[in-house]
């Protein structure tokens, strides 16, 4: 049976929003962190939640569930810095995840529900000619460059109905599931052909900006009073 573990990474030093993995949200202490730590804990199918970084307080809410499923990876300072590229963490993830297959994850995606992701876990290892996954957000707008459509063409139609528009694809970073041997070969947390994971409504929510925090807040809020 293959073995699956989440890497969270959850470094200290957040610009747009400071603390934002474990400040309160939405009167919930430990924040987004421990928000997302009750979600994975119930996944199915996980062998162990690498949780990756650099601050301490992390580490007290990481270890606040005593789980064994949860590890605490201590991220050297240097992969943990708002100069670190993405890429670098890409490189670094093989050298501490040694199972199988890694599903990429964030607190910053906090509604992003149990079944979907075994739904996407289920998805990936059907393989169906598909050798990675990501979620993305489908668009199928009006969507113009700085001068003109990009989806569409105003000589033929001004303005078509939406439904005949093509159907494009945004990457929202909910999260990414690819084999170890994958980040290897391809330096990547994509294959060279991913599923793309269609995820919807509040699911979709991506907590960047303080204004998103608030809008997140009061989405826990409603969710939990119903």
């Amino acid at each position: 049976m293959f073995k699956m573990t989440i890497f969270l990474p959850c470094r200290l030093g957040s610009q747009r929003i400071p603390k934002k993995n474990t400040k309160d949200f939405a009167g919930v202490k430990g924040g987004l962190l421990k928000v997302k730590l009750n979600t994975l804990l119930q996944v199915s199918g996980i062998n162990t939640i690498m949780v990756s970084t650099n601050d301490q307080e992390v580490i007290n809410v990481a270890k606040s569930f005593n789980n064994d499923k949860i590890v605490i990876d201590v991220r050297p300072e240097h992969l943990a810095t708002s100069e670190t590229s993405t890429d670098e963490v890409i490189n670094y993830i093989p050298r501490v995840i040694k199972d199988d297959h890694i599903l990429w994850t964030h607190v910053t995606s906090p509604f992003i529900s149990i079944s979907t992701f075994e739904k996407a876990m289920e998805q990936y290892f059907n393989n169906d000619g598909f050798d990675s996954l990501m979620t993305v957000n489908k668009i199928q707008t009006f969507l113009w460059d700085k001068e003109k459509p990009i989806n569409y063409d105003r000589t033929i139609e001004k303005w078509p109905r939406t439904q005949t528009l093509p159907e494009l694809f945004e990457i929202n970073s909910g999260f990414f599931i690819n084999s170890r041997e994958n980040y290897l070969k391809y330096q990547d947390r994509i294959g060279v052909k991913p599923y793309l994971y269609v995820t919807e409504g509040y699911e979709s929510v991506d907590v960047d900006w303080p204004e998103d925090f608030q809008l997140a807040e009061m989405i826990y809020k409603q969710i939990k009073q119903k």
